[in-house]
């Protein structure tokens, strides 16, 4: 197995409903470590850049306002696998698909607000930690 790191991103909805600490334990009650960590709030340039795959979709616009509605957790978490293991921890992006005992399966109330961003791949998680920690 194959020691990881991923970038990981508790959403607004995340820290406005109070679900961070829960969350963590999960991260953490899967053996992950977090090896960093930051409150940061996040602008528009930075969104368009990390969402530049669905920038020109319609609901563009939506996403960008929900997630400069207020602070977000940035996270380096590392661990056996820890990609494909927290996107299996973290569950289906569509919060209707989402099963039991994931992370977007229990607390989720909708596609748009999800409460959780996970890498997808290694390399994207070499990007995004560069993106939003410089390293």
């Amino acid at each position: 197995m194959a020691i990881e790191r991923t970038y990981i991103m508790l959403k607004p909805d995340c820290v406005e409903r109070g679900l961070m600490g829960q969350v963590i334990s999960r991260i953490e009650n899967k053996n992950y470590r977090i090896v960093d960590a930051k409150m940061m709030t996040l602008e528009e340039p930075v969104l368009r850049e990390h969402y530049a795959h669905i920038a020109d979709k319609p609901f563009f616009p939506d996403l960008v306002r929900y997630m400069t509605s207020g602070p977000v957790l940035a996270m380096i978490v590392e661990g056996e696998n820890a990609v494909k293991g927290m996107r299996i921890l973290m569950g289906a992006t569509k919060f209707e698909e989402a099963t039991a005992g994931t992370i977007r399966g229990d607390f989720a109330c909708s596609t748009s607000e999800n409460i959780i961003h996970g890498s997808d791949s290694v390399e994207n998680a070499e990007i995004e930690i560069r993106r939003f920690f410089g390293c």
